[in-house]
């Protein structure tokens, strides 16, 4: 699954409608419209703005709705997933708590996709393969990447573990740079 990067203007304006409960006003009746309500509290062009809305209805994650005559734009379920994904992903390696995060799955073959963009998840936060479908890190996932995972749906295959200690970690240690 390919990641939006946090400063883009597709994820700021996905995130700001997380924010917003789903639905947000569409200011595009004309630059000067979205100039002087909206530029100053996002600071992304209207040109950004309009690729931006481009680029994410194209790609199912938005869509626009009608409502008293006026545009709004309305967040799908796979755009809720997309903010919800690059939320997930851990920005900077917390202190050691001297306990190990061991998270194994069994996630069916019919859900294929999903399981490669849990193992992509997993990835991001600093978790390696341990062995066949168990994978392990000294930091834990964020509520973000658990809201991901309750949502959609994977959770019932998931089971997270922490552990005080594993025999023979030395090799463990020296992989994430610990002591």
């Amino acid at each position: 699954m390919k990641y939006f990067q946090k400063n883009s203007s597709s994820f700021t304006l996905l995130d700001a409608l997380c924010a917003a409960g789903e639905v947000l006003s569409v200011f595009i009746a004309s630059k000067h419209e979205w100039r002087k309500r909206m530029y100053a509290a996002s600071g992304m062009s209207y040109v950004s703005y309009r690729n931006s809305v481009n680029y994410l209805k194209k790609n199912g994650m938005i869509s626009i709705a009608k409502k008293n005559g006026k545009k709004f734009l309305k967040l799908t379920r796979k755009g809720e997933l997309k903010i919800l994904m690059a939320k997930a992903r851990v920005p900077a390696v917390q202190k050691w708590d001297e306990k190990w995060r061991v998270i194994t799955f069994d996630i069916p073959e019919n859900a294929k996709p999903r399981r490669n963009q849990f193992r992509c998840l997993l990835q991001a936060n600093h978790f390696v393969k341990f062995q066949a479908s168990v994978y392990i890190s000294p930091y834990p996932l964020n509520k973000e990447a658990l809201a991901y995972l309750r949502q959609t749906g994977l959770s019932r295959f998931i089971r997270i573990m922490k552990a005080e200690e594993i025999d023979d970690d030395r090799d463990l240690k020296k992989r994430f740079n610990l002591r």
